[in-house]
């Protein structure tokens, strides 16, 4: 089995490769289960139920988000009564949105998805350690495929709590600071991990926003609006293949769609 967690995706840029590349992806690769982080989607910030539909249309599974969870509030309603999105699982009981959610896998295999924030500079949360402890114990004992998208800021924070997961959970995988890391690799007790899987969205830019926006403010301390960038898009994602009777990961690789690359995808896609 194989699966795939898309990094940062980032405004209009982001959904639209995905919506051009994903169907072809999944077909080259045989990728089961297609998971994304879609909290900067929105115009650089959040989700809306009309973009969190669109990306399912576009053959994401599941939703995971971040510290900009809440920034659009219509989704709200989603959050409560849709099950195919995750708010960090740290924040208090009260927030509006599933702890885990458990979805069903192109060949049949039920596959949980869940996401903590880190506390290295980031909002204040509870304890992403002992949050994972009670979302394991809540889930399901038939399901062996558990995916954590480990929305954090430092490389410290991500490899403790993949040692911490190790064997536990079929993949510790990080995003949030938009920038892929090479340290892919499977942990000794089978579970896959990388500090961050990257950004998907435009790469001609700071983290996805207008590089001289970024710079006027950085330069002079005025304040300017930090619109999202428009070229060189590319999806930054990682691909874990597992053993779906263990939940045990037995590969892990990191992947790159540029926008030649979606054309090509989107051809298959409408051939096939």
């Amino acid at each position: 089995m194989r699966l795939l967690l898309i990094g940062d995706i980032v405004g209009k840029p982001g959904r639209d490769i995905c919506i051009q590349a994903l169907a072809g992806l999944r077909q080259e690769e045989q990728i089961d289960l297609i998971v994304a982080n879609a909290e900067n989607s929105a115009g650089g910030s959040g989700l809306t139920p009309v973009i969190y539909r669109e990306l399912l249309a576009a053959g994401i599974d599941g939703i995971t988000l971040g510290d900009h969870v809440y920034k659009r509030r219509e989704i709200y309603s989603v959050l409560q009564n849709e099950f195919r999105a995750v708010r960090p699982a740290n924040y208090p009981a009260e927030a509006p949105g599933p702890e885990f959610v458990v979805l069903e896998a192109r060949n049949g295999v039920r596959a949980a998805i869940f996401t903590l924030l880190g506390r290295v500079f980031m909002p204040p949360v509870d304890s992403p350690f002992r949050a994972a402890d009670r979302v394991l114990a809540a889930m399901p004992r038939d399901v062996r495929v558990i995916l954590l998208d480990f929305h954090a800021e430092a490389t410290s924070d991500k490899q403790l709590m993949g040692r911490y997961l190790d064997g536990r959970v079929t993949a510790v995988l990080g995003t949030h600071t938009h920038v892929p890391t090479a340290d892919e690799q499977i942990l000794p007790g089978g579970t896959a991990f990388q500090c961050d899987v990257g950004m998907t969205g435009p790469h001609e830019s700071i983290l996805g926003r207008r590089i001289d926006r970024v710079l006027e403010t950085t330069l002079t301390s005025r304040p300017t609006n930090f619109d999202v960038a428009e070229k060189d898009v590319r999806i930054h994602g990682t691909l874990v293949d597992l053993d779906p009777e263990t939940g045990r990961a037995t590969g892990i690789r990191r992947i790159v769609v540029n926008e030649e690359d979606a054309k090509r995808f989107m051809k298959c896609s409408n051939i096939a």
